[in-house]
């Protein structure tokens, strides 16, 4: 799956967003910060625009990041895909059939090894890797993983894009509105 060419990947933290974004060319959307009671709204006003919604499962208010959370949200909510940092979280809802996106932070060179060894043992259909700035590490993390990775955090620009993606990310997850605006199609 390559996001059906969609090399930005809006996140939305906010109804106002969430709306805007409902009205947009962009097919594929992050939900982040949200609350539990919100969701399947959420996901019927979002399946009725023909949308796909990828959930940041750990920005849930009220959703526990275990294996009850993660069938809950597969079984129940039915989003597009899961983004979480908790190994066993992705396991499952992949388990469930489930797109499972493993958030990976660019900490220090320690944190990087924990995260290709908990990678492995979760083996998601693809890795957000935080911040997305930083394009030899990008390339690095690309070629040490078995899946397509997705950037994000601080990018700011269109050359910060440009360069995530030569770098080797598939597509780029952010929240900047005006990024949103010079990708959207």
């Amino acid at each position: 799956m390559d996001f059906d060419g969609q090399k930005i990947i809006p996140s939305f933290r906010d109804m106002k967003q969430f709306e805007k974004l409902l009205e947009s060319e962009f097919n594929y959307i992050v939900l982040i910060d949200s609350h539990i009671n919100q969701l399947e709204m959420i996901m019927n006003m979002a399946k009725a625009k023909e949308k796909k919604v990828i959930i940041h499962a750990d920005f849930v208010n009220g959703l526990s990041n275990d294996l009850y959370g993660a069938e809950y949200l597969s079984q129940r909510i039915k989003p597009t895909g899961v983004i979480s940092t908790k190994p066993n979280f992705i396991s499952s809802v992949k388990k469930n059939g489930v797109l499972a996106i493993q958030r990976m932070f660019l900490i220090d060179s320690i944190a990087i090894k924990k995260s290709y060894r908990q990678i492995e043992k979760s083996n998601p259909d693809y890795v957000e890797v935080l911040p997305g700035i930083v394009p030899e590490i990008l390339t690095e993390v690309k070629q040490a993983l078995p899946c397509p990775i997705i950037a994000g955090g601080l990018i700011r620009s269109v050359v910060d894009v440009e360069n995530a993606l030569h770098a080797g990310a598939v597509a780029i997850s952010t929240t900047d509105q005006e990024i949103w605006k010079k990708f959207e199609r």
